[in-house]
């Protein structure tokens, strides 16, 4: 029994590691959509074995597809996802657009599957930000054995994560420092190589950015809203893979001995913490992986029942693409949905 499957925005990172996975994960397909902008139609990409053509958002008929996954930008989503939704295409968004709305579940499934449920309110399903998604999967554990009340978060992310011209931009501006041509910051606010920018998104009044205030609200939305969280956002010279610094309160004592056993038997989640040179894990490494990668765990002295970790993951899977084919794998799994087309 297959799904007919859609993928918008299939030229983008995101959508192009879409249907990497979705092909890795031998998703039930009946039939696979590649869909992007107009100036995009014809562009090929891959699916497993096979070449797409891209077709075109602005003419596709719905009516007849399962799940739309959608990776196009917010501003696409929002005039976009319930017009599909209507036609009873079931749309898993990884834009911002949806997540604060409170009739959209915003799905982690290690963390929340139960609330996928609410998706039959507008027939779409958020996917959160990419950060915040391995933050929660490391979270959750914790919380369930030892309730959390506070959350401070640096993280380090990377250019992926604003997309191909990001990834551009610090090939380009690394290649003209080594042959000491001038270095010009276009697509950044300053030069991302050799560099760090503690900037994401735009700034808000309270001198947060954008990006620091979804960290806070998703992680509430998902996990508890009693957690407080404080977060700092930072982008650095690193092509794939978010690292986050990671400070946690809880309510309740918890050991950094039994912090470890919990998360090594946790989903989503593989912890690489050797107390030695090297015993942790990089972007680097976690690049092309789906774990979320716990090391450094480790009690923080200066609070009652504190901990500190180290989490890293591939931002543009468990961030992005892996985890909104999870959000259908779990639609499927928990016969949410069925297909339009039954198989002849």
């Amino acid at each position: 029994m297959g799904f007919k499957v859609a993928v918008v925005g299939a030229t983008g990172n995101v959508g192009r590691e879409m249907l990497d996975i979705l092909a890795e994960r031998q998703f039930p397909i009946a039939e696979i959509i590649a869909l992007a902008s107009s100036r995009s139609l014809g562009t090929e990409v891959s699916f497993g074995d096979k070449t797409l053509k891209c077709k075109a958002l602005d003419n596709y008929d719905f009516s007849g597809t399962d799940i739309c996954l959608m990776s196009a930008g917010g501003a696409v989503s929002k005039e976009w996802s319930p017009k599909i939704a209507r036609q009873g295409c079931v749309v898993i968004d990884n834009s911002s657009a949806w997540r604060y709305d409170q009739d959209v579940p915003l799905i982690v499934p290690e963390v929340n599957a139960d609330a996928i449920a609410g998706f039959a309110k507008k027939n779409i399903i958020a996917n959160p930000n990419c950060s915040t998604a391995q933050l929660v999967v490391a979270l959750k554990p914790l919380h369930d054995k030892a309730k959390i009340t506070r959350v401070v978060v640096s993280t380090y992310q990377s250019v992926s994560g604003a997309g191909k011209e990001a990834m551009d931009a610090l090939f380009a501006e690394t290649r003209a420092i080594f042959v000491s041509d001038a270095v010009e910051s276009k697509k950044f606010p300053k030069r991302i190589a050799f560099n760090v920018i503690p900037e994401i998104d735009v700034f808000m009044e309270d001198g947060y950015t954008k990006e620091e205030w979804k960290m806070m609200a998703e992680t509430k939305k998902i996990l508890d809203p009693k957690i407080k969280l404080s977060a700092t956002c930072v982008r650095v010279p690193v092509f794939i893979g978010h690292s986050e610094a990671v400070n946690i309160e809880f309510e309740n004592p918890i050991s950094a001995d039994e912090a470890r056993d919990i998360l090594r038997e946790a989903p989503g989640c593989l912890v690489i913490d050797k107390r030695e040179p090297g015993g942790y894990i990089t972007p680097h490494e976690a690049a092309g992986e789906d774990a979320t990668y716990i090391s450094r765990i480790r009690e923080d002295p200066t609070v009652d029942n504190g901990l500190v970790l180290w989490v890293v993951a591939d931002n543009l899977r468990k961030g992005a693409a892996l985890n909104a084919v999870q959000i259908a794998e779990v639609l499927i799994n928990r016969k949410l949905i069925s297909p339009k087309q039954k198989a002849a």
